[in-house]
């Protein structure tokens, strides 16, 4: 009787082998054996979204595994090696533009995009609303006016307890709007975009002459802070963990403060307030294929009515404007549905430029 035990339990135990040999061998998973994987490298504020399981899962109805890696926009497009890509999804359309052109590609994708915004309180902007630097948009939204702020606040170096009547944020530091480094962030790169625009008279900086001519206004906006992070993430935890001591305006994507908004997990307090930049950018997020696989990623994220959604729950102002609408309207997040006082970057080689220059004064 023992050794009848014996046997059978051997047998058991052999079999119990065999099945996890049978379904731990990679590719044989249920349901994903027939998927076909496809890697890109993106922008990082966008690596939440693709590992989120509703988006796996959705790409998965269409046949694809989609793997990322990510990075900064700038390095996708100097220095990232691309040869083991089937995409690239930086964050700005000059970075995109680069890689077009370098790889020759013919067709892209402008799936979503986010304009720039800056993080901030109420008792930061009613002050700076006294000195005449914050007003009122074209909608039911403040801005924080670019042309003011350089003249009033930037080309003097005022700080925080030069303000008159400053009682709220007597702060013995410049009064600097926190970004991430620009010779590593895209976030920090749309900045110096903007600024620069208004230090050239309101125009596209287009060639060296006008590069030099706005760098020692513009520079300023980025050397007078210090440490810097290279994520966007960075300045804007820290805006919502540490507060307005720390950081009393932060320069972030508009995705990023939706998203906590329609998260509705408490980060994002009644004091909190969102100004846009005026003018501001948008961030392109901009997909170029680099196979026909990573065509079809780029055609699903424009396309798919479910990934849409899922990137307008993210934050994101998608192909479909109705989708953005949904979400914020439920969230009752105080966004405009659209920004008149949007400008376009300068080309890609312009900013490299401005930003290398900058690059060597820290």
């Amino acid at each position: 009787m023992k050794r009848r035990l014996s046997i059978g339990l051997a047998v058991v135990l052999l079999l119990g082998v065999v099945a996890v040999v049978v379904w731990g061998r990679p590719g044989d998973s249920p349901g994903t054996a027939d998927l076909t994987t496809v890697r890109g490298v993106i922008g990082s504020e966008k690596e939440a979204f693709f590992r989120d399981q509703r988006v796996v899962d959705a790409f998965a109805k269409h046949g694809l595994v989609v793997q990322v890696d990510s990075a900064g926009s700038r390095q996708i497009a100097t220095s990232v090696d691309l040869a083991k890509y089937e995409f690239v999804f930086p964050s700005s359309s000059p970075a995109a533009q680069r890689v077009q052109r370098d790889r020759k590609v013919t067709t892209v994708y402008t799936p979503f995009q986010s304009p720039m915004a800056i993080a901030t309180f109420e008792p930061i902007a009613a002050l700076l609303e006294k000195e005449g630097v914050v007003r009122k948009g074209a909608g039911d939204y403040r801005v924080l006016d670019i042309g003011p702020y350089l003249e009033k606040i930037v080309k003097p170096g005022r700080r925080w307890d030069q303000l008159d009547g400053n009682t709220a944020y007597p702060a013995r530091k410049n009064v600097l709007v926190t970004t991430t480094d620009p010779r590593e962030s895209n976030s920090a790169a749309m900045y110096l975009a903007i600024a620069s625009f208004v230090a050239n008279g309101n125009a596209v900086v287009s060639d060296e002459a006008q590069a030099q001519k706005v760098l020692p206004e513009v520079a300023k906006l980025f050397l007078g802070q210090g440490y810097t992070q290279n994520s966007t993430e960075g300045p804007f935890e820290d805006y919502l963990s540490a507060g307005m001591g720390k950081t009393p305006m932060a320069l972030i994507y508009e995705s990023q403060y939706v998203d906590r908004l329609v998260r509705a997990d408490g980060s994002i307090r009644d004091d909190m307030r969102l100004l846009y930049t005026a003018p501001t950018i948008y961030s392109k997020h901009t997909l170029v294929p680099l196979s026909g696989n990573g065509d079809k990623v780029g055609q699903l994220l424009t396309t798919d009515p479910e990934l849409g959604r899922l990137a307008a729950t993210f934050g994101f102002r998608t192909t479909d404007p109705r989708l953005f609408a949904d979400v914020v309207g439920q969230a009752k997040a105080p966004v405009p549905a659209d920004l008149v006082d949007a400008i376009e970057p300068p080309s890609f080689e312009t900013l490299e430029r401005m930003l290398d220059e900058i690059a060597k004064q820290y």
